[in-house]
């Protein structure tokens, strides 16, 4: 069976990614929340957004110098992770993100110099945007299933198919796809195309409405007879499987990083209204039942960290971090919807209205627990990986 403890390691951060904490925090708190409000209304976040965080070096941070990246690493865009989830709406963590930990990964690990030319160094620099296309109306976490397909014709393929809940689908100027290139398919049939806006063939079926992210779009697509050149595939034929999980660790470790970040924002939001908020002649936060609730916010947001650090230390030392990176996403997405909706609680009426922001966040949170693979899922991942 295998082990279940791990020896003592080092934090994770050093003085380089602090200082860019601080950047990223003055950019977030001067620049997202402000205007978080307005674009959870709007239900869009302007592509501007990303052009800005383009040309302050934010969507390249982990990404080559020669691609117009910072030439840093893994932990550097943990920070940037961390800090999206202060800014004040899910959607926009969620279009951001979704650009940087999913979309453009496979193609600066598995797509060739030409392509990275293509698709990365205008990612990087937010003049296009990207998004990642697996999900199907009947095919989530079960990828074996895809049933979009891709028929080999003179110089390329020919794509049918549709695919769902794909962040940033509306706005994307490309989308790594996930497409059954074998008539037998299965997990070793699959492959993947980068399809292009203005293809013929390629719409956006409709814009999804959702329970929250409201400033993320979030958009069903159809490929309907897509001719797509032989250039456009990445990785290699049959190969896209192994594309999948390549990122699915740091896809899972981005969000428990932000849940777990969220979680401490959470508690110090709440710190600041019960030592506000009266009641009976007193603040709320003197009343034992409101120092027990944060007592319980403050565990969950310590332990959350915890468990997140650990992953995230072994994941960019190298080492196998399946296990890890999978607790991780598992608790902390599931502890944060119980945490924000502890919040609500200490809010009370006004934890349901929406100028104190608390409603949205409990709402923003309770897609953790089904994104980047369900806590089903996740449980399943984690008895395998104990032998059972």
């Amino acid at each position: 069976m295998a082990s279940t403890t791990r020896p003592a390691v080092t934090p994770p951060f050093e003085e380089e990614h602090e200082e860019l904490r601080q950047t990223l925090r003055r950019f977030v708190e001067e620049e997202l929340r402000p205007n978080a409000m307005e674009w959870e209304d709007a239900q869009w976040m302007p592509d501007e957004v990303f052009r800005r965080c383009g040309a302050l070096g934010f969507l390249g941070l982990k990404y080559e110098e020669r691609y117009g990246g910072q030439g840093g690493g893994y932990l550097h865009d943990a920070v940037w992770a961390e800090e999206l989830a202060r800014c004040g709406s899910g959607g926009v963590g969620a279009a951001i993100g979704g650009h940087v930990n999913i979309a453009t990964p496979p193609i600066w690990k598995f797509g060739s110099e030409e392509q990275k030319q293509r698709w990365l160094v205008p990612a990087i620099k937010g003049e296009k945007v990207g998004a990642l296309g697996i999900s199907e109306p009947d095919a989530g976490s079960d990828v074996a299933g895809i049933r979009t397909h891709a028929q080999r014709v003179d110089g390329g393929w020919i794509v049918n198919g549709s695919k769902t809940f794909i962040t940033n689908g509306v706005r994307a100027d490309f989308v790594v796809t996930a497409v059954k290139t074998t008539a037998d398919g299965g997990h070793h049939g699959l492959s993947f195309f980068v399809l292009e806006k203005g293809m013929d063939g390629f719409t956006v079926s409709r814009k999804l409405e959702k329970l929250g992210w409201h400033a993320s779009d979030t958009a069903e697509l159809s490929f309907q007879d897509v001719f797509v050149p032989d250039e456009n595939l990445l990785g290699g034929e049959n190969k896209g499987f192994y594309l999948i999980l390549a990122n699915f660790q740091w896809e899972r470790l981005g969000m428990a990083l932000g849940a777990a970040a969220k979680q401490q924002y959470l508690l110090e939001h709440a710190l600041g209204y019960v030592n506000e908020r009266t009641a009976f002649g007193r603040t709320i936060g003197k009343f034992q039942v409101t120092r027990h609730k944060i007592a319980e916010i403050a565990l969950r947001a310590e332990a959350g960290r915890a468990i997140t650090y650990n992953a995230l230390r072994l994941f960019v030392s190298g080492d196998d971090a399946l296990r890890e990176t999978t607790m991780a996403k598992l608790v902390t997405q599931r502890d944060c919807v119980r945490t924000a909706d502890d919040v609500v609680q200490l809010f009370g009426g006004n934890g349901y209205m929406r100028e104190y922001e608390v409603e949205r966040w409990l709402r923003d949170a309770r897609l953790g627990p089904i994104g980047g693979g369900s806590d089903e899922i996740m449980k399943e991942i984690i008895g395998r990986q104990l032998g059972l």
